[in-house]
């Protein structure tokens, strides 16, 4: 059974039990199709084995946020967007008190992006129906098959919490997992620095000069979608964006071919676009050349890398996936070659991770330090 809470007398049962409570089980359902934000229409909480959907659209959740920050523990599956969300909404980029069943799964083996429905069968041997997922969730009213979905999502999951749990600590895994977890959360608050979101679509093969103007486009289109509220791929996807600044199209007819631009981005912005391409700062503020991937290290060392974290991942029964993903790999290449500083590594790696992987991975990868550096010339 469930309750769906449209008005807002009808909230404050929700928050007194909140209130004899720390522990919650949470989803949303949103809408982010032709926006930048999401569009908040039902959030699911299950709190002491009651279940309520509260109705995004009319209530104002301003004290239920205040409860799920103070929380002792927000259950998510697959939180990323939840929290995303979250922020938004509030403003405060600071929940640490999270617990994300995907993650404590992936440590248990089973894939870095196991859905709800089959964590919930593979775990406890439930199933569920998913076939609403694309529903509207800002229309009303809403479906009675719509609201037992919504609620379906916070019924088992305190039950999949524990029993994931359970395991964890059958393995000496769960610190581990609810470290994650934190940096998850952390990561998800972090805003990339305007003048870096090149980085994010460049690559190594890049020239200085394309990466200067990846880095005008980028700036311009975060300006653009952020007044306009629109997604980022209406204005400029990053293929288009690659595609652009490979070609470096000088007319709107040469800009009309880029692949995958729309053609409302040519008439609306098109001499913009054109301009940013030809007009660059002096060369010495262009960007520095990106590292090449950790698989353009010399052989011998690239063996010696997976080998080592292959080891460390049969050690500790974790899977190497889990252990090691390929962003934070390439953030300890990227460490070594630049001479950066510890401090600006991602958290994952600075936590349980720093001396059992962290540091040996870069002993190891400083014994290839001249070579990574000599791939690292500079070229316009």
């Amino acid at each position: 059974m469930f309750q769906f809470i449209q008005q807002q007398t009808d909230l404050t049962q929700v928050l007194n039990l909140m209130q004899h409570s720390s522990v919650y089980a949470l989803d949303t359902e949103f809408i982010k199709v032709d926006t930048l934000w999401p569009k908040l229409g039902v959030f699911q909480i299950n709190v002491d084995n009651h279940v309520y959907l509260l109705d995004g659209t009319t209530l104002d959740l301003s004290e239920f946020w205040q409860y799920i920050f103070k929380a002792k523990l927000n259950i998510f599956h697959a939180c990323s967007e939840d929290i995303d969300l979250i922020y938004h909404y509030t403003q405060s980029k600071s929940i640490n008190n999270v617990f994300d069943t995907q993650v404590g799964m992936s440590f248990l083996g089973h894939g870095l992006q196991v859905s709800y429905q089959n964590a919930l069968k593979q775990m406890l041997d439930v199933d569920i129906d998913k076939d609403q997922t694309r529903s509207n969730w800002l229309a009303r009213p809403l479906s009675d098959e719509q609201l037992r979905y919504a609620a379906n999502d916070v019924v088992y999951l305190g039950q999949l919490s524990d029993k994931i749990k359970q395991d964890l600590t059958a393995k000496s895994l769960l610190d581990f997992a609810l470290e994650d977890c934190q940096n998850l959360t952390h990561e998800i608050g972090l805003d990339t620095p305007t003048a870096l979101l090149y980085q994010d679509v460049g690559n190594y093969r890049h020239s200085r000069r394309q990466l200067m103007q990846l880095q005008q486009l980028m700036v311009w289109r975060e300006g653009i979608v952020k007044a306009l509220n629109q997604p980022r791929s209406f204005i400029l996807k990053p293929s288009t964006m690659l595609d652009m600044v490979e070609k470096n199209p000088k007319n709107m007819f040469q800009l009309s071919q880029v692949k995958d631009i729309r053609s409302s981005t040519v008439r609306d912005y098109g001499k913009t676009i054109l301009d940013l391409l030809s007009f660059l700062p002096e060369q010495a503020e262009w960007p520095l050349r990106l590292a090449r991937p950790i698989r353009h290290s010399s052989q011998d060392i690239g063996n010696k890398v997976d080998d080592f974290i292959q080891g460390i991942a049969q050690n500790l029964c974790v899977p190497k996936e889990v252990l090691m993903r390929k962003k934070w790999m390439t953030a300890l290449y990227q460490h070594v070659v630049f001479h950066n500083d510890e401090q600006d590594l991602p958290k994952y790696l600075l936590g349980w991770r720093y001396e059992l992987l962290t540091l040996p991975l870069i002993r190891l990868l400083r014994e290839d330090e001249f070579y990574l550096s000599t791939q690292m010339k500079v070229r316009d």
